[in-house]
């Protein structure tokens, strides 16, 4: 039995220790160091590698995504009709949740003014809002939005959530559907996005939708985080609200392409803060756990839990 970890612009070879002390009786091969014999392969661990590498595995039985997106596995039609298997794990999930937070915290508390002021050797307090005068909504409330959400709603903040359909989240009041989006962005000071990238929400959040944010909040003006997927913005768009004022400050850690280029225009976007996608970085110790129990417990004969609707596209 073979396992393949065919990832791009990661380290497979820490997935690949990980997974060879999970299975020390199994074969755990690296792509593109392992290119024959790929009929042997029963499962592939992939993260952003080309869509050729599952389709040359014909008897592949399942994917395991490394990373909480699986738009890089469904972008291609040709991809083998095997179960697709999202991370779900409490380790990426308080890591995302931390993200967040530090970042709605980071503009609610004024810190992007309080470095310039430092900068500028400027002791000037600013007044400050409270949370409970602060409108956060959440663009998603899978289980990333969910935990964002509760956690911020312990915080004092007014919490919102938009999906597809109605969810029940404490203390996070729910949005759901077309006809609800303009109601809940209209109320909304901070603005998140936690979205899977699908064709309904590919260049989502654009000026039109930005535009349509709270301007009577606590903080003087919008502001948007965007922890989900780069596709999910337009990202000229974003740079254009920072610089006429329909933003007060965005932070972005995903980006329709990555790196993100130096030519684009956001890295002198004002009142912007830009980490390399490393909001929930994926833990080979916790993953490799969570596969190595799906593995065990689909080869005994269970189901796989997480499996990826390619309909829906998460």
């Amino acid at each position: 039995m073979l396992l393949l970890i065919a990832t791009a612009g990661w380290s497979s070879e820490r997935w690949a220790e990980r997974m060879r002390q999970r299975f020390p009786d199994r074969d755990i091969q690296i792509w593109p160091d392992r290119t024959d014999d790929l009929a042997e392969v029963d499962y592939v661990l992939a993260w952003k590698a080309p869509a050729e590498v599952m389709r040359a595995c014909p008897n592949l039985k399942a994917i395991f995504s490394l990373g909480a997106g699986v738009d890089h596995l469904l972008c291609d039609p040709q991809m083998p009709e095997v179960p697709i298997v999202r991370v779900v794990d409490p380790d990426l999930t308080e890591r995302m949740c931390e993200w967040v937070v530090f970042q709605v915290l980071l503009h609610h508390r004024q810190h992007l003014q309080y470095t310039a002021q430092q900068a500028a050797r400027d002791w000037a307090p600013l007044p400050q809002p409270s949370a409970r005068e602060v409108r956060v909504g959440i663009l998603g409330l899978g289980v990333l939005g969910a935990r964002a959400g509760q956690a911020l709603a312990g915080l004092g903040f007014q919490v919102a959530g938009w999906a597809r359909g109605l969810k029940a989240v404490d203390g996070v009041e729910s949005f759901a559907g077309a006809d609800e989006l303009g109601a809940f962005l209209e109320r909304t000071d901070i603005l998140v996005n936690l979205l899977p990238l699908t064709p309904e929400t590919r260049h989502l959040v654009d000026h039109a939708l930005l535009s349509r944010l709270a301007r009577d909040g606590a903080l003087g003006g919008p502001v948007f985080i965007n922890a989900g997927r780069g596709g999910s913005q337009v990202e000229a768009d974003i740079a254009r609200a920072l610089g006429d004022g329909t933003l007060t400050g965005a932070s972005l850690d995903v980006f329709e392409t990555e790196p993100l280029p130096a030519t684009s225009p956001l890295w002198d976007a004002p009142n912007l803060v830009i980490s390399p996608h490393v909001a929930a970085d994926s833990d080979p110790e916790a993953l490799s756990l969570y596969i190595e129990e799906q593995i065990r417990s689909f080869e005994a004969g269970g189901g796989l839990r997480n499996v990826v609707d390619p309909a829906a596209g998460y």
